[in-house]
């Protein structure tokens, strides 16, 4: 018997003690027995870009779990319980709808990111980077009309606006930050509005029924349609910028950060609206999607 409780003791310390060297106790250990969770909003670049997260931490050796379809409120929420650990999130929604914090003089996309920075960092959560891209609503034309009146802001449209009727979906003409707030800054005004569903906004405008409508800068349809965003050159609407938020559970797990810092400014406008065009347009997996993102990047072996 005492033979027994030796040699089961001295193999526990012996495990013990490889497994200190070999390092699976400690910071990265939780990363590889805990399942991480990655929260995601309902909708194409949302379900791509969870996707691009877990298969660069299952990479690495990661478990995750993706739980796709949660509400703003939802997703913050979660990450400050540590219900959920990792998501991508706008520097808009969480300026206005998160964090509550007064509409700026002037809507500078960095002083608004440092803003909502310091503003997370207060809740707990860590913001890791940007990832490089804008969802925001924006003014668009027809390109042919742009290409022939040279419009490449809003400041050129003005002169023409008074002749043209806007399109707008269900609540850009009324949101404070939307049609009311461009009026106030650039002075634009339509000569008509005429709300409708985003579906029948695009048809609109390519029908000719309406000359101008409020796209957002990743939407699949810009392209399909043959639109021309125009650039926001005073900085009236609100920047919904894309940045990685990480909760306080995982700060401190270098293998982790370092795995996602990949995306560090890696995707911009255009590259995200091509991407969203494969999951509306052609019908694909969103995981299919990203694993080919991050194979054509060399970003994932497998």
């Amino acid at each position: 018997m005492f033979e027994k409780k030796f040699m089961y003791g001295g193999l526990a310390a012996l495990v013990i003690i490889a497994c200190l060297m070999a390092g699976c106790m400690g910071g990265d250990a939780k990363g590889k027995t805990e399942t991480i969770v990655i929260g995601g909003k309902p909708f194409n670049e949302q379900y791509i870009l969870a996707n691009m997260i877990a298969l660069l931490l299952e990479e690495e050796g990661y478990r995750t779990d993706i739980r796709s379809g949660m509400n703003d409120a939802t997703l913050f929420e979660g990450i400050k319980r540590g219900q959920v650990d990792v998501y991508v999130e706008y520097t808009g929604t969480a300026y206005s709808q998160l964090l509550k914090l007064e509409p700026p003089e002037s809507w500078e996309p960095d002083l608004v990111y440092q803003k909502v920075k310091d503003g997370l960092a207060a809740e707990g959560i860590d913001v890791l980077f940007r990832l490089g891209f804008r969802n925001d609503y924006a003014i668009a034309v027809k390109e042919s009309y742009a290409e022939d009146n040279n419009l490449r802001t809003i400041s050129d449209l003005v002169p023409h606006a008074e002749t043209l009727v806007f399109g707008s979906d269900l609540v850009f003409h009324e949101r404070e930050d939307g049609l009311p707030g461009l009026k106030e800054v650039y002075g634009l005004s339509f000569a008509d509005v005429k709300p409708m569903s985003p579906t029948l906004m695009y048809e609109a405008i390519a029908n000719d029924q309406v000359q101008a409508i409020p796209p957002y800068t990743t939407d699949s349809r810009v392209d399909l349609y043959s639109l021309r965003v125009l650039q926001d050159d005073k900085a009236a609407l609100p920047p919904y910028e894309t940045m990685l938020l990480l909760g306080s559970d995982f700060a401190s797990d270098e293998r982790l950060v370092s795995a996602l810092s990949v995306l560090d400014n890696r995707i911009d406008t255009d590259e995200m609206r091509a991407l969203n065009a494969e999951f509306d347009n052609d019908k694909r997996e969103a995981r299919d999607i990203a694993r080919d993102y991050l194979r054509r990047e060399g970003l994932i072996s497998s």
